[in-house]
């Protein structure tokens, strides 16, 4: 499955090779519009990965998740190839590129530009969006075309770009309204095309991140911004119930169609005013460690599809190898034990905490005392908030727990599970 999804890339070559040919040996700009669809996927998919890397970052934002479940391996394997939409739309780009030749001498920059893309995307995007998702969700074409994005249970940002051909074709014509009208009407410019594609895909990120970043507080001092903008809240919503909230990203539109969940404010002020005090204590703590830097790189707020498989290393990985030693020797003189993953079994809050600290560190003399701190540290805390069983692993259990304050302050019924 890893070697399709490198090679799907391959599909990219020809936006390059076509480029390099007219820049170094027809000696034109012509084909610059092939630079400019190469460089819109990078960041496009960067977005993507931005959002997935702050999503599964569960020691920052494990307080405001909007659903508390974690997402099996089954959806994993859904999402796997969640990125196809990119390549699917630089295909439709290059052909509307090839039929619309004035595209490319489109200006850097045009204020009118900005003002109409917002027109239009609000007069008709939204609303194409809006009747377009509802008739999706009908009993004819729910269970042929759209089924397949709400088969995650839990949102993703990776879960945006799980779509079938259909929808993606949809999406593109949603993006291609206010881009490709703006240009027609004489106000395009290359800021405004890449604004609103990036801006596009963040807010579409942003809904499906199940995580709740915007302040309730946000919505109670400005009551109507909370028909403007949605919040991961709002869209969870209706991947949860299904029958509201279809909005694209203008709750205004579900409000003129009578489809707002009503509890989606409520649920909203709940979430985002959770605190660690009001988080479940899990009943078991697995306390690992970072074995190398090449494993370092396989975390799931990094690489969530190499997470998700068995241990190997991958050389395309190499070059980022330095730069991943750098934040491990960055973690050595900062850092806390933090929440790395969780899973529930049978009702059961199973967790692993990070030590971070990688293999070679435990056999330095003088770091001996550092890791050991860490470790009681993490054990007196899982005592406090009420975890019943802590399991340490393979080099936590070589540190010596000699810290006499520790030793007094030893709970009982930890000390069968260390």
């Amino acid at each position: 499955m890893i070697f399709i999804c490198i090679v799907q890339y391959l599909l990219y070559g020809p936006f390059l090779a076509k480029f390099i040919h007219s820049m170094y040996w027809k000696e034109s700009m012509e084909d610059i519009w092939c630079l400019h669809i190469l460089v819109l996927c990078a960041l496009r998919g960067l977005v993507h990965q931005l959002w997935s890397t702050y999503s599964n970052m569960l020691y920052l934002n494990r307080t405001r998740r909007v659903s508390q479940q974690g997402i099996d391996y089954e959806q994993i394997d859904h999402e796997w190839d969640w990125d196809n939409f990119l390549i699917l739309q630089a295909i439709v780009g290059s052909f509307v590129y090839l039929n619309f030749p004035s595209l490319v001498n489109l200006p850097l920059w045009d204020v009118r530009g900005l003002i109409s893309c917002l027109i239009l995307h609000i007069g008709i995007s939204e609303p194409l969006f809006y009747w377009m998702h509802r008739l999706l969700h009908s009993s004819h074409l729910f269970p042929l075309y759209h089924w397949h994005h709400h088969e995650s249970k839990i949102t993703h940002p990776f879960t945006a770009g799980h779509a079938t051909f259909l929808e993606h074709l949809l999406l593109c014509v949603v993006i291609g309204i206010p881009t490709l009208g703006t240009a027609f009407i004489g106000y395009g410019s290359i800021i405004v095309m890449y604004s609103y594609i990036l801006a596009f895909d963040f807010l579409r990120c942003l809904g499906h991140s199940n995580v709740e970043i915007i302040p309730h507080c946000l919505y109670q001092r400005v009551p109507l911004l909370r028909y403007v903008i949605y919040c991961p809240t709002y869209h969870s919503l209706h991947h949860q119930e299904m029958k509201t909230n279809f909005c694209l990203f203008m709750p205004l539109y579900d409000m003129l169609g009578n489809t707002l969940n009503t509890a989606s404010w409520s649920l909203h002020k709940e979430i985002s005013s959770r605190t660690s005090t009001d988080e479940r204590a899990p009943d078991f703590v697995f306390l690992a460690h970072i074995v190398d830097i090449m494993s370092s790189m396989h975390a799931p707020f990094l690489f969530r599809s190499f997470s998700s498989g068995p241990f190997s290393t991958r050389l395309f990985l190499l070059p980022m190898w330095p730069f991943a030693f750098v934040v491990v020797l960055a973690m050595w003189l900062k850092t806390k034990t933090f929440l790395f993953s969780f899973y529930n079994i049978r009702g059961r809050l199973n967790q692993t905490w990070i030590v971070p600290r990688v293999g070679f560190q435990y056999f330095l003399p003088f770091a001996a005392e550092g890791i050991n701190k860490l470790i009681e540290e993490a054990i007196l805390r899982a005592d406090r908030i009420g975890v019943k069983v802590i399991s340490l692993a393979a080099l936590n259990k070589c540190i010596r727990l000699t810290d006499s304050g520790f030793r007094q302050e030893k709970p009982s019924k930890l000390r069968n599970g260390i």
